[in-house]
């Protein structure tokens, strides 16, 4: 650390300091921060000289600057791509501190104004380097931005690498909705093995709803072999029509409702009663559109059973279940369950719902004949659970 004093040769009250001083922040791997200080002094009425300190702390801490012998007029802190670090003054002028934390392997620099007991203005400006994140952990989030949704969709974030500071990052997820919804996050383990995160309302979406997530990530540590984040995530989606898909395997009957009213109904078939081959029941909500996809019974653990290219093909599930046109089980339609565990209908059928379901739409399937719930993770099963067990998932309860 080193001191310089500045004196005006016109005037004391014009008297101002400047310092530039480069100060490394602490490893991000856990260490404890280094003393490390920038001081400025000015001088000010009686000869007292206002010193102010800017105290850098390792990634994932605030930026801190304090003053003495005078107060802080103003600070910005600023790093070397463009973006500010905000905060405020406290009360009594003497020191501020950033709203966000400091994010790894990035250079701040810091200007501060000053004033003096007696009035004199004096500048401080200093930089510091955080070191570099060993381990980045990244996002994948549904759905897309700028999208018009179905009432069912949660928000989902998957990350690449282990969270173990839940609650730490939930405190970065933002949510913010045009109508004040009331909703939750909740943790789990995705399909994939990997941490997730969902957003879900108390009750389905209102159409409508515009939804808004603000993800400041940039500078959390996701904890042990998890890594930091090193940059922020933003999205934004509107809430389409209320359109419900409700399916009836004991009547072997698919009727898509639009606000309440039935739209149009028609025969499917369900998956064959068994612990392999029945459809699962529960709320289901379509992830995909996959359109004419190669269906083959050995991803999903079932030998050789079928080989199909199948049209019109609405994903449900991770694990494989889909909505679809089935013509070569025609004889089945409205009469019995006789497919691998998807809903199957005719080519006609399938293209109109094909054409009229929404991503996020609710499948609402039911029966005697079903194998069992669908699991939360498999797919956005998120709404079969209650309100209560879906709160208690959140990491800030």
């Amino acid at each position: 650390m080193r001191q310089i004093r500045v004196r005006s040769a016109a005037t004391a009250a014009a008297a101002a300091a400047l310092l530039t001083a480069a100060l490394s922040g602490c490893s991000s791997g856990g260490a404890a921060p280094a003393k490390a200080e920038a001081k400025v002094d000015g001088e000010g009425s009686g000869g007292r000289a206002v010193a102010v300190t800017v105290t850098p702390r390792r990634a994932g801490e605030p930026v801190e600057v304090a003053a003495s012998g005078g107060t802080l007029a103003s600070v910005t802190v600023t790093d070397g791509r463009g973006g500010r670090l905000t905060g405020a003054v406290s009360r009594d002028g003497r020191t501020w501190t950033s709203d966000r934390n400091a994010a790894p392997g990035t250079t701040y620099t810091v200007k501060a104004a000053t004033r003096a007991e007696g009035g004199a203005a004096g500048s401080a400006k200093s930089s510091f380097t955080t070191a570099a994140a060993g381990l980045v952990n990244k996002v994948d989030w549904r759905p897309g931005g700028d999208t018009t949704v179905g009432v069912a969709q949660p928000i989902s974030l998957v990350f690449d690498r282990p969270v173990k500071n839940k609650a730490a990052v939930e405190k970065q997820l933002k949510v913010t909705t045009s109508n004040n919804t009331e909703g939750s996050w909740g943790w789990m383990k995705d399909w994939s093995g990997r941490d997730r995160v969902d957003w879900r309302p108390r009750e389905y979406w209102r159409p409508g709803t515009e939804v808004t997530l603000d993800a400041r990530l940039n500078g959390t540590d996701s904890g042990r072999g998890g890594g930091w984040f090193v940059r922020d995530y933003k999205l934004g989606f509107t809430i389409g029509a209320r359109q419900v898909v409700k399916v009836d395997l004991d009547d072997k009957r698919l009727t898509l409702e639009r606000d309440g009213k039935a739209v149009r109904t028609f025969p499917v078939s369900g998956g064959t009663p068994g612990a392999d081959t029945g459809s699962w029941r529960g709320t289901e909500v379509l992830m995909a559109k996959e359109g004419t996809i190669r269906m083959n019974s050995e991803t999903v653990g079932l030998g050789n059973a079928y080989d199909e290219t199948v049209d019109y093909s609405m994903r449900l599930t991770w694990s494989g279940t889909y909505a679809h046109a089935a013509p070569w089980n025609a004889a089945y339609f409205g009469k019995a369950n006789k497919s691998h565990g998807c809903i199957g209908m005719s080519d006609a059928n399938a293209a109109w719902l094909y054409e009229h379901a929404r991503i996020g739409d609710p499948f609402e399937v039911k029966g005697a004949e079903t194998k069992g719930q669908v699991a939360l993770n498999n797919g956005f099963g998120d709404w079969n659970v209650s309100w209560e067990e879906w709160r208690a998932k959140s990491a800030l309860r």
